[in-house]
């Protein structure tokens, strides 16, 4: 046993030195290096040593940061480890970031999840500025996400939000035949609205990409569930090795591990799909991609990009929206009444009827605006030196937006913290004041595509049902953690079906 316990303590020893030295010289090369006049952004208070400001990272970063800049400005830089960062919360800032150094500020942040998920940095989202990436956007642009292909799967779209107005009626019927409550004794059911929100995002993706429904209920759909929900906490949690490349060399905390097992997994799923339409010939994008002889390394990275950045975003805004209007019910009337005016009780919304509903599009900017699905954009990289606001910003420094604290900016923004979609009318918004979807080259592309299915979800909820709180308190607007902002609690409410839903769903053989 002795000799055991004195082979592990000289096997640990080596180990112990070489982290030790690797940490003193770090220390060496960050303080001990020439120093140049450059005029950095102020800092929040002085470094620490080794992690720099990383101590101060804490969840939700975008209030973190819009804390941070009440105290140093609307431009402040962090140390956080070996790398530097800038964060940016003015419009006139952005503007200046995405027109005049758009170039030198669009290549995205090296990192582990990147690596293997991201297929060694090689997709849309997280490929370095250059003609890979120009080649996958071009390829998004007009292969999937332009307008005609768009329109091509409009069925898709509508043929999804019918079935989930059917799940919301089924719920309903099944919770009339217990009817114990006032409200529900007058025709009204309490629905949860986040899993059903998400299976229609989940769905129109997936039968747009791959010509096939993966349901939540079956393995293959679960696996793809989960593997999303598993990358999403795992990319919103800090992770120390990004910032501390020492300890990548002992897998701190197994992250790496684990971010390696999920990639294979997903990589197994998409080559699974990918292998299916090369033998089915599907009518998919996929493909349409496999007939343009795209590599399959593309068609899986544009699965990916696609599906992680267009499944939870459109379901988590819709939820937001509704949970707005339940809290402003003059507000909600007053979008029924235009679905009425313009539409009636005769059919249901279409897709084409969102250019004439533009009440409903200004509470879509609203909710964009109180509550973007990315309350801080992807982050940029800048590949050369460059100004920003007089301050210099140098070659390799991590760049975030706050689109969250200039959406809610009050001197850009009368009553900046209300809801009153009321202040879009007639008002054309200038990108770098309202950005959702990010602005500059690396933009998110999809913005079209998630317009069509939010507008027509949130249409088709209002149109076909009514809905109250299921209290009198209003509806807790608090923020959860994650990549693109949830609700810290998922909304819950009650509907009652409109008599327009009698034109094309019978339950059980009986109207509702």
């Amino acid at each position: 046993m002795q000799l055991q316990i004195q082979s592990n303590q000289k096997m640990e020893l080596p180990l112990i030195f070489s982290i030790t030295l690797t940490i003193l010289l770090s220390i060496f090369v960050i303080y001990k290096r020439p120093r140049h006049r450059h005029r950095l952004p102020p800092s929040p208070g002085v470094a620490l040593p080794i992690i720099g400001h990383l101590h101060l990272l804490k969840q939700p970063l975008h209030r973190t940061f819009h804390r941070l800049s009440q105290s140093t400005g609307p431009i402040f830089s962090l140390k956080l480890g070996f790398h530097r960062a800038v964060v940016v919360s003015s419009p006139s800032l952005v503007d200046e970031c995405f027109t005049k150094n758009d170039v030198a500020l669009a290549n995205r942040p090296i990192i582990i999840i990147d690596k293997y998920i991201g297929y060694n940095h090689s997709t849309m989202s997280g490929a370095p500025y250059g003609e890979l990436w120009r080649s996958l956007r071009r390829i998004a642009a007009q292969e999937i996400l332009s307008g005609g292909r768009l329109t091509a799967f409009s069925e898709i779209r509508h043929d999804e939000v019918k079935s989930m107005l059917l799940s919301l009626v089924e719920k309903h019927t099944l919770q009339q035949k217990k009817s114990l409550s006032e409200k529900e004794s007058r025709g009204f059911s309490e629905v949860e609205l986040r899993p059903m929100l998400s299976k229609l995002t989940f769905n129109n993706m997936m039968t747009m990409l791959a010509a096939k429904r993966l349901d939540e209920e079956s393995e293959e759909g679960r696996r793809l569930r989960r593997i999303i929900n598993e990358v999403f906490e795992m990319a919103q949690a800090s992770n120390p090795q990004d910032f501390l490349p020492f300890l990548q060399w002992i897998d701190y905390g197994g992250f790496t591990k684990k971010v390696a097992a999920l990639a294979e997994e997903m990589d197994e799923l998409f080559q699974e799909l990918v292998d299916e339409h090369r033998r089915e010939k599907r009518n998919s994008m996929i493909g349409h991609l496999l007939e343009l002889q795209r590599s399959d390394l593309t068609i899986k990275g544009l699965l990916m990009s696609l599906l992680f950045g267009g499944t939870d975003t459109s379901a988590v805004t819709i939820e937001w929206a509704m949970s707005l209007l339940l809290n402003h019910p003059h507000i909600l009337k007053k979008a029924r009444e235009e679905l009425e005016t313009k539409i009636g009780h005769h059919r249901l919304v279409v897709e084409e009827d969102l250019s004439n509903l533009p009440y409903l599009h200004n509470i879509i900017l609203e909710t964009f605006r109180l509550f973007p699905a990315g309350p801080l954009l992807v982050p940029h990289r800048s590949s050369s030196d460059c100004k920003v606001g007089g301050y210099d910003i140098l070659s390799g420094t991590l760049v975030f937006v706050n689109a969250w604290a200039i959406h809610r900016d009050p001197d850009l923004w009368e009553d900046a913290t209300s809801f009153k979609p009321e202040r879009f009318e007639g008002v054309e918004v200038e990108a770098h004041k309202l950005m959702p979807f990010g602005t500059g080259r690396r933009a998110c592309p999809g913005v079209g595509l998630a317009q069509r299915l939010v507008g027509l979800a949130l249409a088709a909820m209002v149109q076909c049902f009514e809905w109250e709180r299921v209290g009198v308190e209003e509806v807790d607007l608090g923020e959860g953690d994650g990549l693109t902002m949830p609700k810290l609690e998922p909304l819950r409410a009650m509907c009652r079906p409109m008599e327009i839903m009698n034109k094309f769903v019978v339950v059980e053989g009986t109207k509702i």
